[in-house]
């Protein structure tokens, strides 16, 4: 197998734990992850199979969803339920106007403070391990991007949501930050990925679910190729010619590619370079002063 498989996380268990699940399951030590996903949060794991790891730095994972459980009226450590509890208030007072409103005015690209419990480092150290040690260090605020978010359900103090937002967004964050402008707290009970740039829950299998499709000798259907994986990037086909240089290690000039000519850019831009639908490199076209471009190989898939 060489491509990606999208777990479906359960919960209780770390994105680390996944891939050990999967190098066993699979029989093979060349296995990573994307985007990491919390112990108590479930859904979308993005799990890189052996050629997949190589793919990894050119992913376009910029947007992620997520449905979230928000409770009223808690502040804990972590900024979710698995955490000590610092404050409680009465989170059945809010009006829906009021929740409507702040909800909304989260929206847009907000100034968004990293959690303690994260693998954010400092000084070498995440801080999720200072934090343990009861430390808290400054962090510097990040700009982050909520495309949508919706309010779901409302039953007092739970609010059920829904959002887009770009990458990098901490929902914990998020669901602290409106607890403050409410002024009640909250804390994120519940956290479920949908998506995860391409990949998405409704291509998604369980842990479960891949240990049977093995047994059936079927796991290579779930898996997405890096070609698929990379459908972000224009494709530019290879001739004989080109492959051949390729697995020399030398880019290919335009003659020895299937298309008239480069895809139009006025800055670095990454393409794939396939033959026969497959993955061959990512290749980086830089314009030239003069016209034309210097293609670079940044990754080579055979």
């Amino acid at each position: 197998m060489n491509g990606f498989v999208v777990i479906d996380k359960p919960p209780g268990i770390t994105s680390h734990d996944v891939v050990s699940r999967v190098r066993r399951i699979l029989g093979t030590r060349k296995v990573g992850h994307t985007g990491t996903l919390d112990p108590f949060a479930t859904g979308v794991l993005p799990v890189a199979v052996n050629e997949g790891t190589k793919a990894i730095p050119f992913l376009d994972e910029g947007l992620k969803r997520y449905d979230a459980l928000l409770r009223l009226g808690v502040k804990t450590d972590t900024l979710d339920m698995t955490g000590r509890v610092l404050h409680e208030a009465d989170g059945t007072a809010v009006s829906l106007d009021r929740l409507g409103a702040v909800v909304e005015s989260f929206v847009g690209e907000i100034s968004q403070v990293p959690p303690m419990f994260s693998a954010i480092k400092r000084d070498g150290q995440p801080l999720y391990k200072l934090a343990r040690k009861g430390q808290e260090v400054e962090r510097q605020p990040r700009r982050v991007r909520i495309d949508t978010l919706e309010i779901l359900s409302v039953s007092l103090p739970l609010v059920a949501l829904r959002m887009v937002c770009s990458r990098g967004t901490y929902v914990r964050s998020l669901a602290d930050d409106m607890g403050a402008a409410l002024g009640c707290g909250a804390a994120l009970q519940e956290l479920r990925r949908t998506s995860s740039g391409p990949f998405d829950i409704a291509t998604s299998v369980t842990l479960e679910g891949l240990e049977e499709a093995v047994r059936e000798g079927r796991a290579d259907a779930l898996c997405r190729t890096p070609f698929a994986a990379l459908d972000h990037l224009d494709d530019i086909p290879l001739n004989d010619v080109g492959l051949a240089k390729i697995g020399h290690g030398r880019a290919p000039g335009l003659e020895e590619t299937l298309v008239a000519a480069w895809p139009a850019c006025d800055s670095p831009h990454l393409v794939r370079l396939s033959s026969g639908g497959k993955l061959v490199a990512v290749a980086e076209l830089s314009p030239l002063d003069g016209g034309g471009f210097h293609v670079t190989l940044k990754r080579v898939f055979f």
